[in-house]
């Protein structure tokens, strides 16, 4: 047995002979709906570039009179690109509008940090889960960096 044949036999189930729900293939609903979304963009895609690329006037003799104008055959692709970027500019600035500033103390602690009781250290015992003060990580890496310039 082929080991593609394998993966899939190992997802159905025992019991009933239908895929297990946790399993990563696609359904076959799924895989129709894909299909036909995938055959109308191609469709809606052909249909543009004809519209956009044929003269008006062979549109006229198939019939076809009543189409917008080819203006909008240039302009709508154009419309689209600028409210993409004007929509990525104005995220990214709201990003940055609500990111809180790197200066303030609310930034490294909080009220809960504050209240914090210290324990008694035990042996071989698990130390309590609790918030570093800032004074013991700058301690850490800032002063014993400087130690071991020193040193040197």
């Amino acid at each position: 047995m082929c080991p593609w044949c394998e993966g899939l036999v190992s997802r159905l189930s025992k019991a009933t002979g239908k895929m297990v729900e946790n399993s990563q293939s696609p359904f076959p609903e799924g895989v129709i709906y894909g299909f036909v979304i995938f055959l109308s963009a191609k469709f809606v895609s052909i249909l543009y570039l004809v519209w956009t690329f044929i003269p008006e006037s062979w549109l006229i003799c198939l019939g076809l009179i009543y189409l917008p104008q080819k203006y909008w055959a240039v302009i709508l692709p154009v419309y689209l690109f600028i409210t993409i970027v004007i929509s990525n500019v104005l995220l990214f600035l709201i990003n940055m509008m609500t990111t809180s500033p790197l200066d303030p103390i609310h930034t490294i602690t909080d009220n809960y940090a504050k209240n914090q009781q210290q324990k008694k250290y035990q042996e071989e015992a698990i130390a309590t889960l609790r918030d570093i003060p800032i004074s013991e990580v700058n301690q850490m890496f800032f002063l014993a960096a400087k130690e071991l310039y020193t040193k040197n």
